[in-house]
Formats: C-alpha cells, structure tokens, sequence
C-alpha cells in the first residue's frame, strides 16, 4: 500500500512536470487536434487544376476547406461525384471537400482564388459581401493585370499573390492529376509580413516559400509564358517542339529582357534566355497551358500574358516589334478557330 501510494506520487509529479510520455503524448495530440478543429477554413474559388490541386492536398492533410462553385447545377454535379479526385504517382484518391455557391450566406476569411485570370475579377466581386473585415485572398492567376483589378474591387482585403511552376490537369469533372512537382513563391507587395497559414501549406506538402519580391517572380513567369507558351500554338507543337525555332525564341527572349529592364525588373531578366531553353527541354513532352485550352476550344489568357507585356511596352514606349507581331499572329490564330482575342 505504501508503495502504491509512492508510485502515484511519482506519477502526479511527473504528470505536473510534463515528464510522464503517454501524458504529454496525449496532452500534443489533443493540442494538434484542437489546432485542426480551430484552423481558419481555406475556401476554395475555382475547381480548375491548380484549385482542386491545393484543395485535395490541404483536405489531404486533415484541413478545413470548402469548394465554392458556380451554381446549383454545379453543386449537384459535385455532390454526385462524391468529392475531389487527385491522381498521383498514378493513385487515385478522392476527398469529400464540403462545397457551397458562392450566395452560401457564411463569412470568408481565407479565400484562394484559383480560377482563371479573366474570371478572376467578376468571380470576387460576386463574393466580395461574404468577405470578412481581416479576410485574405491568394491569387493564384497566369500573367499580371488580374490581380490589381481584384485588389480594387475588395481594398479592404489583404491580397496576396502567388506564382506557382507545379504542373497539373484534369482528366475530368473534379479530377486531377499531379503532373510536376514545383514549387510556389507567394508574396504582398504592400506587406512584407508573412501570414500565418504557411504552416498549414507546410502540413499539406505544398512546397512554398514566403518572398518580399513577388512583383519580380510574376514578371519572370509571365516572360517565360509569352517565349513559349504562344509559339507551341502557333506552330502546333508541344514544349519540346520549339527547339526547332530557336531563333524565333532568341529573338523575343531579347525583346522581352529590353522590356523588364524598362520596366525595373532587371532581376527577372537575368539570364532569360537560359531559362526559357532549360524549361524547353524540361516540359518537352508537354502541351503548354495555352496550347490546351486553344485544344479544348477554351479561351486563352493572352490579354494577361502578351497582351499586358504589349500594352506595359506601349506605356514605356519600348518598340518591341517581334512581341507585337507575335501577339498579332496569334489574335488572327484565334480568331480563324472561332475563340475570343481578348
């Protein structure tokens, strides 16, 4: 008896000194979940390849995330599907991610905004009243231009810009498959500080990093877009097929290094060049993003790729001609298919 009664005094002691394993590993399990329970839920606008990307793999990680999607007919469509799908490594798993319409009356607080960059603005605007006073939005669109157009139209909202090199696509409604691992680079360029929530980015493999330059990643991508992405339509050919046309991507590789010295973004025009031909020969069995939706009959992002590098050159009056009659070749391209120019 008197041992019995050592040995809980023991135990009481270590208990109040944290020292007793099955105690504290009880005491970190229930701190880790009561973290979950009590994580801002991510809302997800936009179940295209990067948004159902992001969505499944924070969902994936015991994350509170809700799909916001067009209307009623899409919502029962989801709801039949039974959830989000990720192909990976040729795995196929599906998660029940809650979903709503965008007239759902509950607050936001964290939204990404994964639709395309000329949905973008509207998209917000529709669930700018849901917004919470301290609400953030990340915004994961191609090119530049769409995200100062959704920074009007919600000032009160802290935007954050993402750019993203990791590669994906549907193979069908609600579906996505995990093609490139990449990374992504996210920033605020009225606020250097980093949020909080890149923990939860950290918990869901999502390789990321915090950068006071987002301006010069976004300007760096929308380069490498406008090298390669418009030529594989206009020479109907995959990443690789462009090595055949290495003068062609000299060329604006020089014209759009010019145009990112005039606009201060010297860092983003280093060795350009380079870059597009190691991307080239990377992604050389893959379809460019623009060459897809042209495919699919779906509308490009040009006016925030060529179109906004066309339209900043003008402003600087920088005489880019190769740039500009690239853009024109590939509005006429467009136009002969029957899809918008804009």
């Amino acid at each position: 008896m008197v041992m019995e009664r050592a040995w809980l005094a023991v135990k009481i002691g270590l208990i109040i000194t944290g020292l007793f394993p099955p105690i504290r590993r009880a005491a970190h399990a229930c701190k880790q979940s009561s973290k979950k329970l009590m994580s801002t839920p991510w809302h997800v606008l936009g179940a295209g390849s990067l948004g159902t990307l992001w969505a499944t793999r924070l969902a994936r990680a015991g994350l509170p995330v809700r799909l916001i999607v067009r209307d009623q007919t899409r919502l029962r469509s989801y709801t039949a599907a039974g959830g989000l799908t990720l192909v990976e490594n040729g795995q196929a798993s599906t998660h029940a991610v809650p979903a709503e319409t965008a007239d759902d009356p509950a607050p936001i607080r964290r939204l990404l905004v994964a639709c395309k960059a000329y949905d973008a603005e509207n998209a917000v605007a529709r669930i700018a009243p849901r917004l919470a006073a301290d609400a953030e939005l990340i915004l994961l669109q191609n090119g530049l231009g769409s995200q100062d157009a959704v920074a009007a139209r919600v000032p009160h909202a802290r935007c954050i810009s993402a750019s993203s090199t990791e590669g994906a696509f549907r193979d069908g409604d609600w579906r996505v498959v995990f093609a490139g691992h990449g990374f992504t680079w996210l920033g605020d360029v009225a606020n250097p500080l980093a949020p909080i929530w890149l923990d939860d980015l950290q918990a869901a493999n999502i390789p990321h990093e915090w950068t006071a330059d987002i301006l010069t990643r976004l300007w760096r991508k929308l380069a490498l877009n406008c090298a390669i992405n418009p030529l594989t339509v206009l020479h109907d050919c995959r990443n690789g097929g462009l090595t055949e046309h290495h003068c062609e991507v000299a060329t604006l590789c020089g014209e759009l290094a010019e145009l990112l010295e005039r606009c201060g973004q010297p860092a983003a025009a280093d060795n350009l060049q380079a870059e597009v031909e190691r991307v080239i020969l990377a992604t050389a069995a893959n379809y460019s993003s623009m060459y897809q939706d042209v495919a699919n009959q779906r509308r490009t992002e040009i006016s925030y790729l060529l179109g906004h590098a066309c339209k900043v050159a003008e402003r600087h009056r920088v005489n880019l001609p190769h740039l500009q009659q690239l853009q024109q070749r590939l509005i006429a391209r467009l136009c002969s298919l029957g899809l918008p120019s804009d």
